[in-house]
Order: structure tokens, then C-alpha cells, then sequence
């Protein structure tokens, strides 16, 4: 075993010889014991009712049953499977009152808690979910795979999993709010769910706060970061060890254990340490009830938040901002509808403009000015107003080229306010303000400072002073916005000059690393990373920001093969980069040496034999496809920074690419894509396909699930539309 995955060394020093919890270890006990046999008591009764061979599974994941697959590899898809698992946990309880044995018990309880879930699923019909909204149950392999970028670029700082009860619904509240002010993401169990709810506190998947339910689904918060060490880590089934480390060491969660202590939950917190995450709990505790830097008493409500962070050694590099209403990532999903909506700008239903211009030194860092009505001259709810946001930054390192990448921080930054909501950019731009933020007293002034913050923070090397307009006024809204769309003229010309063949470097992209250690990104002017979050311009101004940072320069070079897009230099740093894993890769094919996955990816690619093409599938489509898997399944194959040839993560700017898969055919070889995402691409794809020559209805060409799901239902439809993949040489 590796010096790294030697647990014995993190846990040293925990416990003084002699000074054992005893009364700890044999509530752990108990409370395994109780899961363990409540778990056999269900599973008995299935099996009894449905039979050994009843076919049982969460929706929406590639991984089974999640802790049993990722712990003991066990594909289990039967109710039969699970008996011989669930008795070996059993086997494993013992009354030793050890510290070892009290982390052993703490494995049996998860094991016993993820069956107790899943045997939920039995018979489970999408129609009719077993949860209804905020409440979520199971989280699918799509979730955890859409917060993958938050999770590794550290936006998402860390994990909570809050079980039980506060004093009082109030410093519930408290809590939370801190927590998402912070950034980090919550899994909430138990009573503290109707104590958020009773306080009108924002929960649910598009907060990045997730109220599992009661009892054993706490479990959920376990089984989402083991898939997260299988999905981005590329840990392999049943790698026990190697998941617990990488569960430490990489994904920074703790559990805080509110109200009273009962024994099934004090044993899912020895779960929770033996797979490295500690607990702070604020029930007051003695000493010797206590395990130093595992199991922590903080009764301080004011306190019990920094010290969970400084515990689990979480670091936060947010910074406080002077407005009235919270922010964070955790609100960057929120939507605000009209019934909840104060006020809205642009959207087609007033002007509106953004624009980052780079300017001479001659503005006043920190200058935030309003021209035009504030939102105090509108009625109380229902307004509309135009906005322009024009935002002049003077840096010593600052370019041209920088201006758009800092131009689409607007959106995300805006959207970190609670009760703000942006969607689109440039002159299209949508705003819309709830009512409840406007009533703590936020004002445009305010959006200007939290625009102001948030760049200063996050672009320092490039942005020495920032001044900010925002316009209100309609005649001079409409007047800039001319000059803004020069701007954005200009620029599009810029952008249509940058190709492969036009650079002298490609950029690395390893941000991924903090979980998938082997997986490297190679960022093109043509091709983006398969997060979609990075183009070539964002990893120039990245690197400029911070040239030791995770976007690297690498000259070409030398060309080893032009058609299918190989250089020298390229395999040389993959291959360094990689670990060693990865020797070569072909940036303009899907089919030999693709570029590694990691799990963030937006889309999945491979192929359709049977129609002499290849198939998309984005993460948010949970059917079936043409290649007989779903998205989960998918990603599950090629995802953790393994290279699979006829498998490749794409974001989906790449569609839009001069490069896309040029050396199989390029986009004429596309076949089966989801409705949704065809017709969300249809744009960028018609002007692709006219491009190419291959005219704009290419696109309608192009079979979905409405069609089919396997080759055999969609080849009629590609035979009589006369889709060009039929006609063309064969991929293999």
C-alpha cells in the first residue's frame, strides 16, 4: 500500500491509550446492529414478495447500488446479490471497543443504509417520483456530474451533510445562510429540512442545497461523493482503500450533527470518519466523549461553521461584499418567476446592453455610477426597466482579446445574488429582480459593487482598476448599445481569425486534476474543454492571471500528422501530465487516441455502426440511445480520465467548430441526437452544416429519440432523408 493510502498515519494521535470513548463506540455499535438488521428485515420481505431475481436500482446511475459497487466492485442488480453483502457487514460488527472496530461498524451502517434506499426503488416509475420538490431522495449520476467544474476549479469549496435538528428553526437558518454564503454545497437531513422550509430559506437542486428526507437517505450524501471518486478520480470498483483516500484527500466533506444524538445516526458518523470525514456536532460533549480532529463539540452556533471549515481544512478565498442580500454559487440556479419578480430589464422587452471595454488609466477604481431611475421610482412589483451595463477596466496585463471572457463573468457573477436572475449576454441579456430582494433594500448600486467585487477578486493580475455604468435611462441605453454592438463586431471578425492553424500555442487545461489526477485538457482556438467553461481565450487570460496556474502555454511545434491533428509537443506534456497513463492523442478524431474525459463533460459522442455515423447525448437526457446506453452508463465507460477510442467528452461549443471530428467526416457524420439538445444547438448547427456544405437542413436530417433509440428504428428515417453518413466510407 502507498504511503498516501495509509490510514493508520491520518488517524494517529486521534485517541490517547486509556482515554477510549467507550460510551461512543458502543452507541456505534448499537446503531449498526440496528441498521444492519433492519436492512435484513426489508431485504427479506422483498425478497419473499418479488423474488431473488427481482431487478432492483436507483434511477439515473451508472453505479448500481453506489457504496456497495464502489466499495466492494459488486455489480449488483438483484435482490438476491445483495444478501451475501449485507452478511458479511453483519459478520463485521463486533462489540470490540476499539477505535478500529468503531469504523468498521461505521462501514456496516452504510452499506445496510444504501439498501435500505434502494430497495425503495423497487417498481419505480419516473411518472410517479417518489419525492416531490425541494425534496430530492436519490441524486442521479447527471447532478453529480453537473457540479463536477464547480467542484474541481474549488468554486464549490467543500461539503456539507447537516442531520437533525437546530435549537430552533431560526439559527437553522443562520446556518445555512453562512454555508451558502461560503459557497459550499449541502446535503440536509432530517428535522432541519422543515426548519429551512418554515423560514422560507431557498433549498433544492438549483441551490446547490439538497434535502435528501429523513432517516437512512442521509445515505445520499454518501453514495453522491463516491461516485464522485469513481466518476472524476477514475478510482475502479471496488477499490476500497483508494476510494477512502481519495474521499480525504480530494473531496472536502464534513458532517455537522445537530440535536440530539440517537444510535443509527451515531453509527453513520463513524461511517462518515472511516471513509475520512469528520464530525462536529453541537450538543456539548465531554472529553472523553470526544475524538480529536474526528469527532468535534461546538455548542456555539456562532462558531460551529468556522470551526467545521478549519477542521475539515477548508480555505476560503471569498471575500465579504457590502449589499443587502446573500451571495454565492449556491444561488447561481435560481429562477425567479414573474409571480416572485420586482422588476426585469431587457430580454427583448426593454433595451439593454453589457459590454467590457479595455480603457487607458484615466478612470477611478471602484466608481459605480447610475444614469437613469433607481428602483425605488417603480411601483412595488411588475416594473420594467432598461439596462446598460458598461463596465471600463484598465489593467497593466490587460488585452483586447480579454474583454469577452470577462464580458460573460457579468452572467455568472450577477446570478451569485440572491434574488437575481440573468440569463444571455451581449444586447440580450435578461435581468429580472425578486421582490424580496428589492425589499431588503438592494439597489442597482448595489449590483454594481457586487460586479466590482467579484472581478477584483477573481481577475487580479489583468485588473488593476474597474469603473461601472449602469444605465437606466432608454435614450441612452439605446445610444451605447450601438456602440456596443461595433464592439461586438469587431470582435466576432477577431474570433472567426482565430483558428488551429493561426496560433502558435494550444493551453493545458488541468484544473480537472483536483479530481480526475490523470485526466489533461489541450484547449484549441477550435476546440473548447469539454466543460464547455473553458475556450482558448479564457485559458490565455487564465494563465496571464496566473502563470503557474492550471492553463499552460505549449508551443506545437512539430506536426506529426495534419488530418488527424497530432503534434509532438502535445504528446509529450499528456504523456508527463498524465501521470505517465496517456501517450498520444488526436485532437481532429473520435476513433484513435481521443482526448481523455474527465466527468465534466456537457456532451458524450460515439458511434452508430449501423448508420455509419456517430450519436450525442447531453447529461441532462436520461433515455436511451442508439449505442443501447443512457448518458449515466455512458459516462460511466469513458469518463475519469480514461482514453476510449469511439468515445470521446465534448463540450457543446464544439459542435460549432471548423475541427469537429474533421478526420471522421466532421459534423456530416451526426446521426442521433436528443430533441432538446438539437434544437437548443440548432442555430450553431445549421450554420455549420451550410458551411460545410451540407445545407441548412442538415439538421432536420439528424434522427432523436422521437424517431428511435436503437440503429435498427433510426435507419429508416436516415435512409429517407438522404442523411450523407449512409453514402460515406466506413469509420472502422
Amino acid at each position: 500500500m502507498s504511503e498516501e493510502l495509509n490510514f493508520d498515519q491520518i488517524y494517529e494521535g486521534a485517541i490517547e491509550p486509556g482515554k477510549e470513548p467507550i460510551k461512543l463506540f458502543r452507541r456505534a455499535y448499537k446503531g449498526a446492529i440496528t441498521a444492519v438488521s433492519y436492512a435484513e428485515i426489508l431485504l427479506t420481505r422483498a425478497i419473499q414478495k418479488y423474488g431473488k431475481d427481482k431487478e432492483v436500482a436507483y434511477p439515473d446511475t451508472a453505479y448500481f447500488v453506489p457504496i456497495l459497487r464502489c466499495m466492494t466492485g459488486a455489480k449488483v442488480t438483484k435482490l438476491g446479490e445483495m444478501v451475501p453483502i449485507l452478511n458479511n457487514m453483519r459478520n463485521q460488527i463486533t462489540e470490540a471497543l476499539t477505535f478500529e472496530q468503531y469504523r468498521l461498524n461505521g462501514e456496516s451502517t452504510w452499506y445496510a443504509a444504501d439498501i435500505i434506499e434502494v430497495l425503495r426503488y423497487i417498481d419505480y416509475d419516473p411518472a410517479k417520483p417518489l419525492h416531490t420538490a425541494p425534496w430530492t431522495g436519490f441524486l442521479g449520476d447527471p447532478i453529480v456530474r453537473s457540479y463536477g467544474i464547480k467542484m474541481v476549479d474549488w468554486t464549490i469549496p467543500g461539503e456539507a451533510v447537516i442531520v437533525g435538528r437546530a435549537r430552533d428553526s431560526k439559527l437553522a437558518k443562520k446556518i445555512v445562510d453562512d454555508m451558502m454564503g461560503k459557497g459550499l454545497m449541502l446535503f440536509l437531513c432530517d428535522e432541519i429540512i422543515e426548519q429551512l422550509l418554515e423560514e422560507n430559506v431557498k433549498i433544492g437542486v438549483d441551490y446547490i442545497a439538497f434535502p435528501l428526507g429523513n432517516f437512512t437517505q442521509v445515505v445520499h450524501a454518501a453514495n453522491y461523493a463516491l461516485r464522485a471518486g469513481m466518476m472524476f478520480g477514475g478510482i475502479p470498483a471496488g477499490e476500497r482503500d483508494a476510494q477512502r483516500d481519495y474521499q480525504r484527500r480530494r473531496v472536502l466533506a464534513f458532517i455537522l450533527y445537530l440535536g440530539e444524538h440517537d444510535f443509527v445516526k451515531d453509527a453513520a458518523c463513524a461511517g462518515a470518519i472511516w471513509t475520512g470525514f469528520p464530525v462536529i456536532t453541537d450538543q456539548p460533549l465531554e472529553e472523553d466523549e470526544q475524538i480529536k480532529d474526528w469527532l468535534v463539540s461546538e455548542p456555539d452556533y456562532d462558531k460551529i461553521v468556522q470551526v467545521a471549515l478549519e477542521v475539515r481544512g477548508i480555505k476560503l478565498t471569498n471575500i465579504e461584499i457590502d449589499i443587502p442580500i446573500n451571495h454565492g454559487p449556491a444561488f447561481e440556479g435560481e429562477t425567479v418567476r414573474k409571480g416572485d419578480m420586482f422588476v426585469e430589464f431587457g430580454g427583448g422587452r426593454t433595451p439593454g446592453f453589457e459590454l467590457v471595454e479595455m480603457v487607458g488609466d484615466d478612470i477611478e477604481d471602484g466608481k459605480i455610477t447610475l444614469i437613469g431611475p433607481d428602483l425605488d421610482s417603480l411601483p412595488e412589483e411588475g416594473g420594467r426597466l432598461p439596462l446598460g451595463t458598461h463596465i471600463k477596466v484598465y489593467g497593466r496585463k490587460m488585452q483586447s482579446d480579454f474583454e469577452p471572457v470577462l464580458e460573460r463573468r457579468i452572467h455568472y457573477f450577477t446570478n451569485y445574488g440572491e434574488g437575481l436572475w440573468h440569463v444571455a449576454q451581449r444586447d440580450l441579456c435578461w435581468l429580472r429582480f425578486t421582490r424580496d430582494a428589492v425589499g431588503k433594500g438592494f439597489k442597482m448600486e448595489h449590483l454594481g459593487r457586487l460586479l466590482y467585487a467579484k472581478f477584483k477578486a477573481e481577475f487580479p493580475a489583468i485588473v488593476d482598476r474597474i469603473e461601472i455604468e449602469l444605465i437606466t435611462d432608454e435614450e441612452e441605453v439605446v445610444k451605447r448599445r450601438e456602440f456596443a454592438r461595433e464592439k461586438y463586431n469587431a470582435r466576432d471578425a477577431r474570433l472567426r481569425e482565430l483558428t488551429d492553424e493561426g496560433v502558435e500555442d494550444f493551453y493545458s487545461c488541468t484544473l480537472c486534476q483536483s479530481f480526475a489526477p490523470t485526466h489533461v485538457c489541450v484547449v484549441a482556438p477550435e476546440r473548447v474543454g469539454l466543460c464547455g467553461a473553458v475556450s482558448w481565450l479564457d485559458a490565455k487570460a487564465a494563465f496571464e492571471i496566473n502563470p503557474l496556474g492550471a492553463n499552460q502555454p505549449i508551443p506545437k511545434g512539430e506536426c506529426l500528422d495534419e488530418v488527424k491533428g497530432e503534434w509532438k509537443s502535445f504528446n509529450d506534456f499528456i504523456y508527463q501530465n498524465s501521470q505517465r497513463t496517456t501517450e498520444k492523442v488526436k485532437f481532429y478524431t473520435l476513433m484513435e487516441d481521443p482526448m481523455t474525459s474527465c466527468g465534466c463533460f456537457e456532451v458524450i459522442m460515439t458511434m452508430v455502426p449501423e448508420a455509419n455515423g456517430v450519436m450525442v447525448v447531453n447529461r441532462e437526457h436520461s433515455g436511451l440511445t442508439p449505442c443501447g446506453m443512457n448518458f449515466s452508463t455512458l459516462a460511466g465507460t469513458c469518463g475519469g480520465g480514461a482514453q476510449m477510442p469511439g468515445f470521446m467528452g465534448i463540450g457543446k461549443a464544439y459542435f460549432g467548430s471548423r475541427k469537429f471530428i474533421k478526420a471522421d467526416g466532421g459534423l456530416a457524420r451526426l446521426v442521433w441526437m436528443p430533441k432538446s439538445l438539437k434544437e437548443s444547438l440548432r442555430e450553431i448547427l445549421e450554420e455549420r452544416a451550410e458551411e460545410d456544405g451540407l445545407g441548412r437542413d442538415f439538421v432536420d436530417k439528424i434522427a432523436d429519440e422521437t424517431v428511435g433509440v436503437s440503429g435498427e428504428e433510426i435507419l429508416p428515417f436516415l435512409e429517407e432523408k438522404g442523411h450523407p453518413a449512409l453514402t460515406m466510407d466506413p469509420m472502422m
